[in-house]
């Protein structure tokens, strides 16, 4: 293996991911840049887990701000650039699958789509959606074949892209690349689900504990963007208040599952047992990524 520059660390929520990002980055005297698509935002610090120590691209954008893969993959290769030219190695950490691809590599990520037209195609997929489709099959024949007519989001999707001369199953095939700007090695942690889920509910107590309510409420008063409301957890306190804990453990755990299944699709991902101390965690990954 090439000496990496830039050490990735993917794993679930709870799996202890930003404490081997951090450990990693104290033995190679270099610092972690977040792919988390939440973290990016102030004033949700409890809700989306922030890092107590400085981390980059983590509080960057008020919550009022959108926030665009394209936008963020601008500021993350500035980052481990920097990193790079400073320190010699970069160490990327995240749950954000697309927000982790788009820090390592240079993705052809469409442009952002005007609200208006967003708002005027899924008018037009709940008005009639085999119509849309087939307005699709005329636009783009790869992806009507990919999309079932029912599946309403992503026929949007497909219908978005396929105006702006991009296809949704290229931007499928692309996510899955193994071509990173820089020699990259992928570290997925290993966690066993029912371990998972006795941390995931555990920092889900914490966090009520720790405010979260409030900390939910305020940023509501002050107003959040469309991007910033998808934050797990934040529509079902908006409604439930402390009854939302049970809810959000559940779609918390959904989600893990989600990140474990995307992980075993990351092109040369090196697994590593994360059930263990970050110390001897980091210590094993730069044992297997030494060239």
């Amino acid at each position: 293996m090439t000496q990496p520059e830039v050490l990735a660390v993917f794993g679930p929520t709870a799996s202890g991911k930003t404490a081997v990002a951090e450990a990693l980055a104290d033995r190679l005297g270099t610092g972690v840049v977040s792919a988390d698509a939440m973290q990016v935002y102030r004033g949700l610090p409890i809700l989306t887990n922030q890092p107590a120590r400085a981390t980059r691209l983590v509080a960057v954008c008020g919550l009022d701000e959108e926030m665009s893969v394209a936008s963020y993959a601008v500021l993350a290769h500035r980052e481990v650039d920097a990193l790079v030219a400073e320190c010699g190695v970069a160490v990327v950490s995240g749950g954000t699958g697309l927000y982790l691809r788009a820090a390592l590599a240079d993705l052809d990520v469409p442009p952002a789509v005007a609200p208006e037209a967003r708002a005027r195609i899924a008018a037009e997929v709940d008005a009639d959606r085999n119509a849309a489709h087939g307005r699709l099959e005329d636009l783009d024949p790869g992806a009507a074949t990919a999309v079932h007519p029912h599946d309403r989001k992503r026929l949007i999707r497909a219908l978005e892209l396929a105006e702006t001369g991009t296809s949704l199953v290229v931007g499928q095939d692309r996510l899955w690349s193994t071509e990173t700007r820089r020699p990259t090695a992928v570290l997925g942690l290993q966690v066993d689900a029912a371990v998972l889920d006795q941390r995931i509910r555990a920092r889900t107590v914490e966090m009520f504990t720790r405010g979260v309510v409030d900390e939910v409420r305020s940023a509501l008063r002050a107003g959040v963007s469309p991007t910033a409301a998808k934050t797990l957890g934040l529509e079902e306190i908006a409604r439930l208040g402390p009854d939302a804990l049970e809810p959000i453990v559940a779609r918390t755990r959904r989600y893990a599952a989600y990140q474990r299944k995307w992980m075993r699709r990351i092109p040369g991902v090196v697994l590593v047992d994360g059930d263990r101390p970050s110390d001897v965690v980091a210590d094993e990954i730069l044992a297997r990524t030494d060239g």
